[in-house]
């Protein structure tokens, strides 16, 4: 008999962050996030997660559309099919909306836990097995205040929390960005890696002077600083500086990757289950990367407790990532809604070993943080 899937509650909850986030294109003082919750006829509920950043400052979709879309056209499409043929209803999905990447890839997770929990396995053994169990999380420093941010920094060091370090910057002048670069990584010398993150801030000229400063003063990794369409413009950046590029925004799916392959881009590639659509398609880009030579590094949209643990059992199915992860959305939240937060220790994270994702609902908290 056919395990059906009976309704699909989603659910818009809002969590302050511990301190403001800021971005090039936004400063964060709340994330929120839509929950997914999908019933089967078995009584298994699975659990999903469609987060972004900066509402519709950072892409197409917000929380509310997110919600909207999914209710009205998505969740409809599935209610009454198999719950266990995952490929066929993902299919059908893309059959009657075109995007919403977001809103898919809470679905797919929510599919993806309902069936770990009936077989008794996790996510990571459905998508093939984890490699490894404990992987390494950095943490971004986005006050915006140096001497805040060094202080910050040591002190994770100490705890042993984290030794990677990702500053988000781009929405200052270039010169007074790379000065904050430089006193961090001065600060903290060789005990860390400081990486930038532009978030499309700067234009290809400004690239050209920007990276060469911040690589003159030890930054290890230059994320997205260029606008996302402009694939040859990051495949020169790659080719013309040591300090490896990473594409985030700029490589969404295996169509981005293959257009920046083959106009050379040699640089790193940031996966993210939600730009993907969901972990089967984060898994089919990291694949393409492996394939051309291009390295790794687990992305985040801020994900809670249920998105960041999705993604670390696909990261956990793949070789070990060049440029570690970043899948640290819990920590930088005042609370949780699961009732087991996960477990970070020794510069990472412990994947949980139970089945499906390894996450179980705080009801009551829940009930508090739901938007009405």
């Amino acid at each position: 008999m056919s395990v059906l899937i009976e309704s699909i509650e989603t659910l818009v909850v809002d969590l302050p962050t511990i301190r403001p986030h800021k971005l090039s294109m936004a400063t964060m003082a709340t994330q929120s996030m839509v929950i997914v919750r999908l019933h089967c006829s078995d009584g298994i509920e699975g659990l999903g997660e469609a987060t972004t950043i900066g509402g519709l400052a950072y892409g197409p979709e917000s929380p509310e559309s997110i919600k909207v879309n999914l209710d009205t056209y998505l969740v409809p499409a599935l209610v009454g099919q198999d719950a266990s043929n995952i490929n066929m209803l993902m299919a059908r999905l893309d059959k009657i909306s075109q995007g919403n990447a977001i809103a898919k890839s809470s679905l797919e997770t929510a599919l993806l836990d309902a069936q770990g929990k009936r077989l008794g396995v996790s996510v990571a053994a459905l998508l093939g097995g984890a490699r490894q169990s404990h992987l390494p999380v950095l943490w971004t420093l986005a006050s915006g205040d140096t001497d805040r941010d060094i202080e910050e920094a040591k002190s994770l060091l100490a705890e042993r929390r984290h030794r990677d370090f990702k500053l988000k910057i781009g929405a200052r002048d270039v010169d007074v960005d790379v000065s904050h670069v430089a006193r961090i990584k001065a600060a903290l010398g060789d005990s860390a890696s400081v990486r930038v993150d532009v978030n499309q801030a700067w234009d290809e000229r400004t690239a050209v002077h920007a990276i060469a400063a911040l690589q003159e003063v030890g930054c290890d990794l230059i994320e997205q600083p260029i606008p996302a369409r402009n694939h040859a413009g990051l495949a020169r950046l790659s080719e013309r500086f040591e300090v490896p590029i990473l594409a985030d925004e700029g490589v969404q799916d295996c169509i981005d990757g293959l257009s920046l392959i083959k106009k050379g881009f040699s640089g790193a590639f940031a996966l993210k289950i939600a730009k993907s659509r969901g972990p089967f398609g984060a898994q089919r880009l990291a694949h393409l990367a492996g394939a051309a030579g291009i390295g790794l590094y687990g992305g985040t949209l801020l994900e809670g407790s249920i998105g960041s643990v999705a993604a670390l059992h696909v990261w956990a199915t793949l070789p070990e990532m060049a440029w570690g992860t970043e899948m640290f959305g819990p920590l930088l939240l005042t609370d949780d809604i699961v009732k087991q937060p996960l477990r970070y220790m020794e510069f990472g994270v412990k994947l949980p070993q139970v089945p499906g994702l390894g996450v179980e609902l705080d009801e009551d908290k829940l009930r508090e943080y739901t938007r009405r």
